[in-house]
């Protein structure tokens, strides 16, 4: 298998946490995004979005979008539950991870290190969004160390990719114990600490 991805992206990373945890042999293929390398015909060619992740599979097939990815690579693993309920509140992380923590929190951590802006600059709105999904994850963890379950989980491994590098983006994760703490568990059952 073949990774596409820039490793600093959260997104990219939890594609490459996924493989290790599983212990899947891949070729990390590193794409600089601020150069346009996600652009180029040939990348085109195999994701039409033009974005990272992407990988080649074993068979030669492409495959897109970081939760697509690690759904397919984990596909019978300890990391999606066997029970349906719990499948499903996973998915529902997945899905509120995509459309209500990334484009805040990873936009914000995104704006200071690669556009130069200090917190202060950052958009009012952004900023209260990506604070909202911080306290939801801690709201979220009231119930047990990992969010869904007793042991780790997609779920676990989509949030925590830019919930960890939040402090980049100006949030203290102080303000969030048990999100601070849920990230140290995570990093170490994926072996990323």
């Amino acid at each position: 298998m073949k990774i596409y991805g820039d490793s600093k992206s959260g997104n990219c990373l939890k594609v490459k946490w996924t493989a290790d945890f599983l212990g899947r042999s891949y070729d990390w293929i590193e794409v600089d995004i601020t150069q346009g390398e996600s652009r180029t015909p040939a990348f085109l060619a195999m994701n039409p979005a033009g974005q990272v992740p992407a990988v080649i599979l074993d068979d030669g097939r492409p495959l897109a979008q970081s939760n697509a990815i690690i759904l397919h690579l984990a596909e019978g693993s300890s990391l999606i539950p066997a029970d349906a309920y719990s499948r499903a509140r996973m998915l529902e992380w997945l899905f509120w991870e995509q459309y209500s923590h990334e484009p805040y929190v990873a936009v914000a951590r995104f704006q200071v290190v690669y556009l130069g802006k200090s917190p202060a600059e950052l958009d009012a709105r952004l900023v209260e969004r990506a604070a909202a999904a911080l306290q939801r994850l801690e709201a979220g963890l009231a119930a047990g160390d990992f969010l869904v379950g007793d042991a780790v989980t997609l779920a676990d491994v989509a949030l925590v990719a830019y919930t960890r590098l939040a402090p980049e983006g100006g949030f203290d994760l102080d303000v969030y114990p048990r999100v601070k703490a849920w990230v140290a568990r995570v990093e170490k059952a994926l072996g990323i600490a």
